[in-house]
């Protein structure tokens, strides 16, 4: 089902991109197989040539349910197309390299998930590919770093786990200016709370592991952007190296997408009802989230995204052994390195997410001993706000 221009969002995740079989099921269909017969020689030739819209060849070309995943976030996010991916570093690792060869230029922004550093500080280099990281709040540094050699920005909208926001409209239009593209990791921002493509992204990255399942079932990844990007450069390097996107994992995502609205912003109101109330906190260095006056960057949070989001960073006094302490100490809340689940989630980065980067490093990042980052689920909110005021106690 070809989703409507007026539809809005919430109509778009349930009915964006259903493809009904002749039995007219209400319930998408997962067409579990990795390849298709055809009804001739000439007409498998002919589907090498060229594929038309509802016909597949090969899994890891296409799939009709990893499709209608592809049209119905496509749809969402306001863009003319995606390509999903086998999981959320899949879409990062595969943007950068389809864009790049040896000898561009790309420009980062400093505050990245420890994965997305080792791409690009790995692997694009070790294949001639010059990588500059700047403080991605500092536009001035933008603004030196960026030039007309530069191929390539990449930035979170929002940083893992500092919650540091990127002027994305400012930042995107010095990319442009010099003729660089854009890819924005847009995975704290949300599909809810996103206005990356509105303010001229060239692609958007989205784990859908995140809050596109919420339910900490499967693997997923999507890159979006125009038609021309996603089936001219994104689709020919992914199908061709492997990261597609399980069937069984889309129809999963799909459903996921079905409640991402009400989910993402239950969550959200819930983080801004914790952040306020643990504001001040003598426990606490400080509370880091967007939807704070406090914050940084609360301002202009406001302005490049239609919600605060559904994370949270506590920086403990005590460093790491209170740090230590207090997540032993939860008991509604859940030790583990995911987040945008349905559970609650605390994780430590300096010793799991961020681990492997050296402790200058992670001093320049804000990534401290004490640094907690807190992804918010769907448990009632005075449980929650009861059970971490517990363990900051029991510290």
């Amino acid at each position: 089902m070809d989703p409507k221009s007026d539809w809005k969002s919430r109509t778009v995740a349930v009915h964006g991109g259903a493809r009904r079989s002749q039995y007219g099921e209400m319930a998408e269909a997962m067409y579990l197989t990795q390849g298709f017969a055809y009804p001739s020689a000439e007409a498998a030739e002919e589907r090498f040539i060229k594929s038309g819209p509802d016909e597949f060849i090969y899994a890891r070309y296409g799939n009709p349910t990893v499709a209608a995943f592809e049209e119905r976030i496509a749809a969402l996010e306001r863009v003319e197309d995606a390509f999903a991916t086998a999981s959320g570093m899949a879409a990062v690792s595969g943007a950068l390299m389809a864009l790049c060869k040896a000898g561009d230029h790309v420009v980062a922004s400093r505050a990245l998930f420890g994965s997305c550093l080792y791409v690009l500080e790995e692997v694009l280099t070790r294949y001639g590919v010059r990588v500059d990281f700047v403080d991605g709040t500092d536009l001035e540094q933008w603004r030196a770093a960026i030039t007309p050699q530069t191929h390539l920005v990449f930035l979170e909208s929002v940083s893992n786990p500092t919650l540091e926001v990127i002027d994305l409209p400012a930042v995107i239009a010095l990319a442009h200016d010099a003729g660089a593209r854009v890819v924005v990791d847009n995975v704290f921002a949300t599909p809810v709370f996103s206005r990356a493509a509105a303010h001229g992204a060239d692609l958007i990255v989205y784990s859908a592991t995140k809050h596109i399942d919420g339910q900490g079932r499967c693997l997923g990844g999507v890159i979006l952007g125009s038609r021309e990007l996603i089936r001219g450069m994104i689709e020919p390097f992914m199908k061709h190296t492997g990261g597609a996107m399980s069937p069984f994992n889309a129809w999963v995502l799909l459903n996921g997408l079905t409640t991402l609205d009400l989910r993402v912003r239950a969550q959200a109101a819930t983080a801004q009802r914790l952040a306020q109330a643990l504001e001040g906190h003598p426990a606490l260095n400080a509370v880091l989230f967007p939807g704070l006056a406090s914050h940084a960057q609360h301002t202009l949070a406001a302005r490049v995204m239609a919600g605060p989001g559904t994370v949270l960073s506590l920086d403990l006094k005590g460093g790491k052994d209170a740090a230590f302490a207090f997540m032993n100490a939860l008991r509604v809340v859940l030790i583990s390195n995911n987040l945008g689940d349905a559970r609650s989630i605390a994780t430590h980065p300096a010793t799991t997410t961020h681990q492997r980067l050296p402790d200058a490093q992670k001093q320049l990042l804000g990534i401290t001993p004490g640094l907690i980052r807190l992804s918010v689920g769907l448990e009632d909110a005075d449980d929650l706000l009861a059970d971490i005021l517990a363990a900051l106690a029991a510290m």
